[in-house]
C-alpha cells in the first residue's frame, strides 16, 4: 500500500483559515476535519463540493443534520471547481511548493513542509467576490 497525505481546508469571511493533514481521504477523515471546523467557526455556512466523503457518508450527514441550526450546507454545481475558493488555494499552494529549490524526498518532509506552508501562508482570497464573480450565490 502507498503512503499519502491529504489535506482539508476551511476559510472564513473574515480570512481565518484552518487546515488539517490526515493519512486518508474518507469520510471518517473528513468527519473529524468537520468537526474541527465547527469548534473554530461555531455557526457556519459551509460550500462544499459533491465528493463522496462529503455526500455519500452516513455519519457526516447525520452531523450535519444534527448541528443544523448552526451548520448550513451550500454545494457547488457539479463539475465546477472554478466556483470553490478552496480550489485556489490548491493551486497555488501546488505552485509555491512545486518552486521550492528542494522538494521533500521523503513523506515525513512532505508532510511537515505541507503542515508549515498551509499553518503560515495566508491566502488573502475575498471569498464575497469570488463567489458572487462566479455567480455561484
Amino acid at each position: 500500500m502507498h503512503s499519502r497525505t491529504v489535506v482539508f481546508g476551511a476559510m472564513s469571511l473574515d480570512g481565518r483559515q484552518l487546515f488539517r493533514q490526515y493519512k486518508r481521504f474518507d469520510g471518517r477523515s473528513f468527519l473529524s476535519f468537520l468537526k474541527k471546523v465547527h469548534r473554530k467557526f461555531r455557526k457556519l455556512y459551509l460550500f462544499m463540493d459533491r465528493a463522496p466523503q462529503h455526500t455519500k457518508t452516513r455519519k457526516v450527514l447525520n452531523y450535519i443534520k444534527e448541528n443544523r441550526k448552526a451548520i448550513r450546507v451550500r454545494w457547488f454545481p457539479v463539475g465546477s471547481p472554478e466556483f470553490n475558493v478552496m480550489e485556489e488555494c490548491w493551486r497555488q499552494g501546488e505552485k509555491d511548493l512545486s518552486a521550492m529549490p528542494h522538494f521533500p524526498l521523503s513523506l515525513q518532509e512532505l508532510k511537515k513542509t505541507l503542515a508549515g506552508y498551509y499553518r503560515t501562508r495566508r491566502f488573502n482570497l475575498d471569498m464575497r467576490k469570488f463567489l458572487l464573480t462566479n455567480r455561484c450565490l
